[in-house]
């Protein structure tokens, strides 16, 4: 070739990924690798020459020598183009073949002593015949491939030299880097000729093959089935290869899972059935996925496995405190439950039904309860569930079908017998796809859930090791049957005190883990926490307060990241710094002694609650006027307390006809909240006869019974509530109904301590107490 002045040269050279260049060939090429630029930049320096070599792996960004394969091509650099993404179009064009003899050590760029590998052939027959024969096979290659273009063929035929046919032929075949490679190490012509005769004999066998495969493929199919084209062809390519079909190979797969399952006998038998079925359904019929999904479940489940209860009650107790300040009877309950099952060894899981106001810690209580028994815990939200298939499943002849939501835990939990919390029971609704609740009555009957059936699953399953814990805000939005099979236990609002030390012992500590605050860049005293319990939030439970335990965390965060100070130390005069201005006036629900005004007390969804109602009288015909969103039962109570008024309008000192020169307007503000109930009864009065007779009602009182046309005072529910909130507002008073009298024992102490609580059986005993300028109260209170 004689382009090199000396045996041995050094070169700059051009590492590439996934290529390679022959002699004679012209081609471009990107480059974008630092190192690369420089070798190009050299190579243009001196002779236009560089070495191209391939790279073993493509992946390596930075090749090391062993990554290099020692022989390339030395090539000529005909032109350079900077590209605007900065990498740099390169056409080079192969010279003659080179050895590396060794690395030269240059920090920039690869550079290497090569040397010459100039090829030789001796003019004889057998190199004309292995051309010919090399032609040939290309040709039958070209003809089967159809991806080479017969002009292709027509510039392959007029090449001459043995060396370059080989070559040029060799660039043209789909093979693989370390293939092209072995034959730019061939410096033989005969040799190379030989080894590229090899590899289209290859090619055209493997082309052969995909021919018939095809063939054989097209012929199975019908017009319909094109989609399935790519698996019927994998399963072609094994039978071909002498593997076992994909399909035998799964089967096989799903026996050996039901052997290991260790199912019930019924549900061993249903399975051996469904994997036969499987086995004779076409795959590329819907109907084979629709199996699988069914066999999956059935193996899926927790049939038999079931985790071991830890029944240690000192270390459940434990965790019951570690995790919830309060909450009694929750947790004497499942202690309860723990020391039966140590004397009865079996026991059906109870089904306990938690209920009270939103923030109190219903659901979180259960998680607690999941981890003292050591079981798995699994949560299914019911709010607003509509479709009674939610709960048992649909039958597998619809399309997408699916278990219901127990069976969908039961294996979410891994074992059947977890704790399952079935949250917001109360919320669910019937419509024209079934009543879910009807469909629980199943779930939660102890006398039928340990051969519960889902319409997907069809065999039944037993429920009765679950511990069902349900969870609502009320009680009379869950239907009766569904209620008598579940055990309630009440979860009332919180004291302050008991606000106090959650926040103290639990919401401050987990907010400021939350927040990557630790004690030594905040500390809240207890003051600030009492203020923000009693002028920040009013509610039963405690989510509004680490709401606003959270903002304080939040600010003072940004506070410590923006460098304005290390530690803060949150008191009660800074609590508006962080808080804003107060939201509730804490103290008595009225300031001073008010006519036509009475405190009376509700219970809500949310916990108890204090209503001012208020009377006004104007001169007018009699109309009598009800106003603030009341239901059907408090009108009514608003209706009987006006009857008997007037019934005693004598006694009272009131003008007999009083309801005919006057219009009377009975109000309870904040309009916007639905009021309903019958316990506002005696408070109505109460504000209507402080209206007729200009005498003031006592705003440290507050007040809760229903009332008869008579005047006597009826029972009513939801005390404890209604204690809760009169103590949040400040009172210091409260008259109750005699019956009721009973119900302050669920009254937390420190409450019954703080306040008085009368009972009173009949009207003029409410006004005794509640008027200011009645004779001295009779001395029944407790």
């Amino acid at each position: 070739m004689g382009l090199l002045k000396s045996k041995d040269k050094r070169l700059p050279l051009l590492p590439l990924r996934g290529l390679l260049v022959y002699p004679t060939m012209v081609l471009h090429l990107d480059v974008g690798r630092e190192r690369s630029v420089k070798a190009l930049e050299k190579a243009m320096v001196e002779e236009n020459l560089i070495l191209l070599s391939s790279q073993s792996e493509v992946s390596i960004e930075e090749p090391k020598q062993e990554d290099i394969y020692k022989v390339g091509t030395i090539s000529r650099v005909r032109q350079m183009l900077k590209l605007p993404n900065g990498t740099i179009r390169v056409l080079v064009e192969g010279i003659v073949r080179a050895k590396i003899i060794d690395f030269v050590d240059n920090p920039h760029f690869y550079e290497v002593i090569v040397r010459e590998l100039p090829e030789t052939y001796p003019q004889e027959p057998e190199i004309d015949a292995l051309m010919r024969s090399v032609l040939k096979q290309f040709e039958s290659y070209i003809s089967l491939s159809k991806k080479i273009t017969p002009e292709t063929l027509a510039a392959v035929s007029d090449i001459e030299e043995p060396g370059r046919l080989a070559d040029v032929i060799c660039s043209h075949l789909p093979l693989k880097l370390k293939d092209k490679q072995e034959i730019l190490e061939i410096v033989d012509v005969r040799q190379r000729l030989e080894h590229l005769l090899k590899l289209l004999n290859n090619e055209q066998e493997v082309l052969e093959l995909e021919r018939k495969i095809g063939q054989r493929v097209k012929k199975q199919m019908e017009k319909t089935q094109k989609e399935y084209y790519l698996r019927e062809q994998m399963k072609a390519i094994q039978k071909e290869l002498g593997e076992k079909e994909g399909r035998g190979l799964e089967i096989e797969e799903l026996r050996s899972q039901l052997k290991e399952a260790q199912l019930p006998e019924k549900v061993h038998e249903k399975v051996e059935k469904e994997i036969d079925r499987l086995e004779r359904t076409p795959a590329a019929s819907a109907e084979s996925s629709v199996i699988r999904n069914y066999i999956d479940w059935l193996l899926g489940l927790p049939w038999n496995h079931a985790t071991e209860d830890d029944l240690d009650l000192k270390k459940a107790e434990a965790v019951l405190n570690e995790d919830h300040y309060g909450l009694d009877k929750p947790k004497e309950r499942v202690l309860e439950y723990l020391a039966v099952q140590q004397l009865v060894k079996k026991l059906k899981g109870p089904i306990l039904c938690f209920v009270g106001p939103p923030g109190v810690g219903k659901t979180s209580i259960a998680r607690s309860i999941a981890r003292s028994l050591g079981r798995n815990f699994v949560r299914i939200s019911l709010g607003g569930v509509r479709d009674e298939a939610e709960i048992r499943g649909h039958r597998r002849t619809y399309v997408g079908a699916m278990p219901g939501r127990i069976i969908q835990g039961i294996k979410n939990a891994g074992s059947n017998n977890p704790v399952m919390l079935l949250d917001e029971i109360d919320k669910m609704a019937a419509d024209f796809r079934g009543d879910p609740a009807a469909a629980l009555l199943e779930v939660l009957d102890p006398e039928q859930n340990n051969a519960f059936s889902d319409h997907y699953i069809e065999v039944p399953f037993d429920l009765s090791k679950v511990m069902f814990i349900t969870t609502a805000n009320a009680v009379h939005n869950i239907p009766r049957p569904l209620l008598d099979r579940m055990e309630v236990l009440y979860i009332p609002g919180y004291t302050e005190l008991e606000k106090l030390q959650i926040a103290k012992r639990y919401l401050l500590p987990k907010q400021m883990k939350e927040h990557g605050l630790d004690a030594e860049m905040l500390s809240v005293d207890e003051e600030a926490l009492m203020k923000v319990i009693r002028e920040y939030t009013r509610e039963a439970g405690v989510r509004n307060l680490e709401q606003q335990i959270a903002a304080i965390c939040r600010k003072t965060a940004k506070r410590i990241v923006a460098k304005e100070t290390e530690s803060i130390e949150v008191t009660a005069d800074k609590l508006a710094d962080y808080l804003g201005p107060v939201k509730f006036r804490y103290g008595l629900a009225e300031e001073e002694d008010q006519i036509g005004a009475a405190t009376g007390l509700a219970w809500t969804e949310v916990g108890g609650d204090t209503l001012v109602i208020e009377v006004s009288i104007v001169p007018g015909k009699g109309k009598l006027t009800l106003t603030g969103k009341l239901g059907d039962v408090m009108k009514e109570s608003a209706q009987a307390a006006f009857s008997y008024t007037r019934s005693r309008a004598h006694e009272l000192r009131i003008d007999a006809d009083f309801h005919e020169k006057n219009d009377i307007h009975i109000h309870i503000p904040e309009g916007a909240i639905p009021k309903d109930g019958p316990s506002a009864g005696i408070t109505i009065a109460t504000a209507l006869i402080s209206a007729l007779t200009n005498i003031p009602v006592r705003r440290d009182v507050a007040m809760t019974g229903e009332i008869t046309l008579r005047g006597r005072v009826l029972p009513i529910g939801g005390l404890k509530e209604k204690s809760l909130a009169a103590h949040r507002a400040g009172i210091k008073k409260v008259l109750l109904p005699k019956e009721n009298e009973k119900d302050l024992e669920e009254i937390p102490e420190s409450v019954r301590d703080d306040m008085e609580f009368i009972t009173v059986s009949h009207m003029d005993e409410v006004l005794d107490h509640a008027l200011v300028d009645r004779a001295a109260p009779v001395e029944s209170g407790i």
